[in-house]
């Protein structure tokens, strides 16, 4: 089913997906360095295309001094070619680090850009559940990005480049057959520029026939990177659950699955191979021909004695120039399929990271809004979710600084859901949730806690700064809760997600909040997954260190020692219903 942010950018076109990508590339930090080194290209491709007009008339004199066999003429037209040549190697050489150079800074603002717009506060989550939009980001901001700005360096310099000596030389050719004329039936028909028009009808010709015959091949791209993007994927969750797979035995399963994608990527890359040996058909077949049509084209000019050998070599050469020129769209054109499939992913891709998300949702749309210090407070509140609608029991709920509450969700319930509402990364429903002005408020998901790559010592700190913290407290909080023999790897980078066991995450993830002593915690049933042990330790460090810190805890009823938890809300359907036997199992998995 399509969502209505997917529905919204279907209806973007192309002229506005480039705007939005030139724009996001002007405002990036890469902007200005872009705008020098495309006036850097444009300088450079001017002055090669003068160069090639001035080797082009080269010919002229080359070939006389050919056919008169004048040594002395011959060597002297020698020298102005290595002269001419060397230039043009110069430029050749300035060009290509000028172009490598824009693909790099192409490449970097939009990078940059789309990597800041995912990062935005909350807008991350809302892609991702804005459908098969928010799949696969990783792969659009690496692969696709690096190869769009590839492709349009490439194309945009080649059609500058290609622009630039049509209108060079297409002068030439206008200069030497002005005065052409055709004679039928014993009357001439004069023809002024016939070469020019020559080469228009030629190069159109292909052109029409290259888009009539390629123009499937943006959809049978955008087809075949949608399947790249689901086969990695399909490799890298098999590689993160290596262990269930391989304790489950699952290996031949996942095998299946993984074929499944593969073949599904090769049939539409079958379709790709089709439409490109058709369009092959135009492009090899006009190639060929190119190697006669510029002789053929300028004989009328030789056979009348309007021009000399050499004048008919000039006259090929510059017909050759002006009409590869305007055969660029013939000889890019499955370049420019790619690259429109590209520019589609990317720009689509872009559209939905700044679009309002609350298209996603209902109309219906929970407040939020800065309360007093001190004091988090919660009115009326009812959380949507795919079972229904849910509320609290009590209509106003108000939870002051180190104060406790419980609240503990009735079967059929969605108490992630719950959790996602609070803080603010789901606000669809209805009510009022007020937060503690001025003061942060820590939330605690469910399951396997986040360990970014770095230090444990980065990994505790996380998302503040290390040198935010005494050097001493880390060593402190890992003691605290039973981890005092990581101390001594502190400053050692790993993947401590892979070298942890999932209690010692979680562990890990508590010794964090230890560390830094939020004013506010929110828990989705963390306290639930925790052994007697650690849940003595955590209960512990809630009634010394972490006295002061208000908290609110999702999930089951936690015993510990002293009661934990000063008083119990409960989450109940919003009308009453009871929920059937799989809306239960959903709620009590949520």
């Amino acid at each position: 089913m399509t969502t209505p942010v997917e529905a919204a950018i279907a209806r973007t076109g192309l002229t506005r997906q480039l705007v939005t990508i030139v724009r996001a590339l002007y405002a990036s930090p890469a902007g200005k360095a872009l705008l020098l080194v495309a006036l850097g290209i444009v300088v450079v491709v001017g002055a090669t295309s003068y160069g090639q007009i001035r080797l082009n008339s080269w010919n002229k004199d080359f070939f006389d001094a050919l056919s008169r066999r004048d040594m002395r003429d011959f060597m002297f037209q020698l020298g102005v070619f290595f002269i001419i040549a060397g230039v043009l190697l110069v430029l050749n050489v300035a060009q290509r680090w000028l172009v490598e150079m824009l693909k790099l800074k192409l490449r970097e603002g939009m990078v940059r850009d789309l990597v800041g717009q995912w990062m935005l506060p909350r807008r991350a989550f809302w892609l991702a559940q804005a459908g098969a939009m928010g799949t696969n980001p990783d792969q659009r901001m690496h692969d696709d990005a690096r190869h769009l700005s590839d492709m349009s360096a490439d194309l945009s310099v080649g059609l500058l480049q290609a622009s630039i000596l049509f209108m060079s030389f297409a002068g030439v050719l206008w200069v030497i057959s002005a005065d052409f004329s055709i004679r039928i039936s014993e009357k001439d028909y004069a023809v002024p520029g016939f070469m020019v028009w020559a080469a228009v009808l030629y190069a159109g010709l292909g052109s029409l026939l290259s888009y009539w015959v390629g123009r499937s091949l943006v959809g049978r791209n955008a087809e075949r990177y949608e399947r790249e993007a689901e086969l990695r994927l399909s490799l890298v969750r098999v590689n993160e659950h290596l262990d269930g797979i391989s304790l489950a035995n699952g290996e031949a399963g996942e095998k299946r699955r993984v074929e499944r994608h593969l073949d599904e990527l090769l049939a539409a890359s079958r379709r790709l191979v089709l439409g490109l040996t058709n369009l092959t058909w135009v492009t090899a077949g006009f190639g060929w021909m190119t190697t006669v049509a510029p002789i053929l084209v300028a004989a009328p000019l030789y056979f009348s004695g309007k021009v000399s050998f050499g004048g008919l070599m000039m006259a090929a050469a510059a017909f050759t120039q002006a009409q590869s020129s305007l055969r660029w769209f013939v000889d890019n054109f499955s370049i420019l399929a790619d690259w429109r499939a590209t520019l589609l992913r990317v720009a689509n891709f872009r559209q939905a990271l700044v679009m309002d998300h609350s298209l996603t949702g209902t109309a219906s749309r929970i407040e939020y809004a800065q309360g007093e210090a001190g004091r988090l407070k919660v009115d009326n509140l009812q959380v949507d979710s795919q079972t229904g609608r849910d509320r609290l029991d009590e209509t106003s709920l108000v939870v002051t600084a180190g104060e406790r509450v419980q609240i503990v969700g009735a079967p059929g319930t969605a108490k992630t859901q719950l959790f996602r509402a609070l803080a603010g990364l789901s606000p669809w429903g209805e009510g009022r949730v007020e937060r503690p002005a001025e003061e942060p408020v820590y939330y605690m998901p469910r399951g396997t806690p986040y360990l970014p790559r770095g230090s444990l010592r980065e990994v505790l700190a996380y998302p503040s700064r290390v040198a935010d913290f005494g050097e001493g407290a880390f060593a402190v909080a890992l003691s605290r809760l039973g981890l005092g023999r990581l101390a001594p790897s502190l400053d050692v980078t790993k993947r401590w997600d892979q070298e942890l066991s999932q209690d010692e995450q979680l562990s890990l993830a508590f010794a964090r909040i230890v560390l830094q002593a939020p004013p506010w915690l929110i828990i989705d049933d963390a306290l639930g997954s925790l052994d007697d042990e650690g849940l003595r330790r955590v209960v512990d460090i809630f009634q010394k260190e972490l006295i002061r810190t208000g908290v609110v805890h999702i999930g089951r009823a936690v015993q510990g020692g002293d009661p934990l938890f000063s008083r119990v809300v409960n989450l109940v359907k919003a009308d009453g219903a009871v929920a059937s036997g799989n809306e239960a199992a959903e709620g009590g998995a949520s």
